[in-house]
């Protein structure tokens, strides 16, 4: 497979001196990073199979900055790429050989924190992290918890609609962050939603969560923080098979039981865990489920009864509850080293994310399982289990021809196979580079040209972040015209490295 983005302007390009000198006037000193070994780090983002340089990297400091910027930009017709923290998986964050890179890393401090009205306000360079460290002196947290919460940014979870290990009980981003203050690509500060839950009018705020970088640049979000529960304690519960831990999850939800978190790691993920961080995960299971529950102390005590009856019945044979924090947090510490540890036992690995309905995943595993065997390729099981959020890993080696074309045609026969068994194409990493051309496996022309259509009314110019999401790429005057073919602008191969 190779991914195509939209062919580099080379008129723009040829201008590269007088862009850099234009935004170095509006952000003076190392704001702009220009050199092209200085670029490199930039290149890439999580998705590190694919690789292009942006022409020029602009960091700026304030909201006039991302306003002038974008402003410069709109009428001298320049694309711009947001990016974070630089840790999408999808290649959300993907520079542009014609485009300017607009970084907002130094985007990082803590606004306000409202405890009466349970309410943080930030930056969008805040790490996720960094917003429960913020408010745990007062008893509180910010509930969406992604693995790579200590290094993703707060303004990526809202491009992405992140979740994380306790999306399950309470929620994604989306349903996490109450306003936000954004620049359109004309240079105009806007503010949507507030304090509040479910501001009157239309929810522009839920169009905005999960738009990937597409309608805007995000510069301040107001998230919900929550008091931290008064209990909560994880059972570690291993099963002979995948199948049966993934019937486990489908019987505990069907029991009206909503965990704060329910996670499934397979045996390749297990062992690869527990050899980097070993916390006592049972080696002789081939499945292995971490379910935490959260609340009063006596509804603990009744749920981890009612949820350990559920497991033998379907054959665990093992089970441990957790006695204190302590060993609570051990149990989750391998399901959040999993990543690092998977990339110890194979040279590289493709991580997927798809969503599928919780009663299809004893199916899902098996059928994953059988595309294993026919791609000649390993793959690690760690995901979501709870709310069906799939993060199959994908083992390969990119030194061994043809091996990464057989990753992603796995890797895109998983996620046809999640639509094909009524899910989702992404659950949490969004569509990016990585699944855009797949997207008319579950939208036909029509649906993709209304997602358009809301594109262009916010970037009718089609400046932000193009090439991502839309596998055809419709100029915003034709819509009202559509006909599927007109249009097109052309995508050349990009490099894969």
């Amino acid at each position: 497979m190779s991914i195509q983005m939209p062919l580099p302007d080379q008129a723009v390009i040829a201008r590269k001196d007088e862009i850099v000198a234009a935004l170095r006037a509006i952000v003076p000193g190392e704001g702009v990073i220009s050199e092209p070994a200085e670029l490199l780090p930039y290149e890439s983002d999580g998705l590190t199979a694919y690789r292009q340089p942006p022409m020029v990297v602009v960091l700026p400091e304030t909201v006039e900055q991302v306003a002038r910027v974008l402003r410069w930009c709109h009428a001298q017709q320049v694309k711009v790429v947001p990016r974070g923290s630089g840790t999408s998986l999808s290649g959300g964050a993907l520079p542009l050989a014609d485009a300017v890179l607009l970084g907002m890393g130094k985007f990082k401090r803590v606004i306000e924190i409202d405890y009466h009205d349970r309410v943080a306000v930030v930056q969008p360079g805040v790490t996720n992290l960094a917003i429960s460290q913020a408010v745990e002196a007062e008893g509180f947290y910010y509930a969406p918890d992604p693995s790579s919460q200590i290094a993703c940014s707060i303004g990526g979870n809202v491009a992405e609609n992140s979740g994380g290990v306790h999306c399950l009980k309470y929620g994604l981003t989306t349903n996490n962050v109450l306003g936000v203050e954004l620049v359109l690509m004309d240079g105009e500060v806007v503010r949507l939603g507030g304090r509040q839950l479910d501001p009157a009018g239309l929810d522009l705020l839920g169009v905005i969560v999960g738009s990937e970088g597409l309608l805007g640049v995000v510069t301040e979000v107001t998230v919900r923080i929550l008091p931290k529960p008064e209990t909560a304690r994880a059972l570690l519960v291993g099963f002979p098979s995948a199948e049966r831990a993934g019937q486990c999850v489908a019987d505990v939800i069907a029991q009206g039981i909503i965990p704060a978190g329910m996670e499934m790691m397979d045996r390749r993920a297990i062992h690869a865990a527990e050899a980097f961080v070993n916390v006592g995960y049972p080696l002789d299971v081939e499945a292995l489920l971490i379910v935490e529950v959260d609340g009063p102390a006596a509804e603990c005590d009744y749920l981890i009864e009612e949820i350990a009856a559920i497991a033998k019945t379907n054959g665990a044979t093992t089970l441990r509850v957790s006695n204190d924090e302590t060993e609570r947090l051990a149990f989750w510490a391998g399901r959040k080293a999993a990543f690092p540890a998977v990339g110890r036992i194979s040279p590289d690995y493709y991580c997927m994310d798809g969503t599928i309905p919780r009663r299809r995943l004893p199916e899902v595993l098996r059928r994953m399982e059988e595309l294993s065997q026919q791609y000649g390729l390993g793959v690690a099981n760690v995901f979501h289990a709870g709310d069906g959020n799939l993060h199959p890993l994908i083992l390969y080696d990119a030194n061994q021809p043809g091996e990464l074309d057989r990753a992603e045609a796995f890797g895109n026969d998983i996620l046809r196979l999640c639509v094909e068994v009524g899910g989702v194409l992404t659950g949490e990493h969004g569509v990016g580079i990585e699944k855009r051309d797949l997207m008319p496996e579950m939208f036909t022309a029509t649906d993709l040209a209304h997602q358009q259509r809301v594109k262009c009314a916010f970037d009718p110019e089609l400046l932000l972040n193009p090439g991502k999401v839309f596998p055809t790429l419709h100029r915003c005057a034709e819509l009202g015209r559509m006909h599927v073919h007109h249009g097109q602008l052309p995508f050349p191969d990009l490099p894969r490295f």
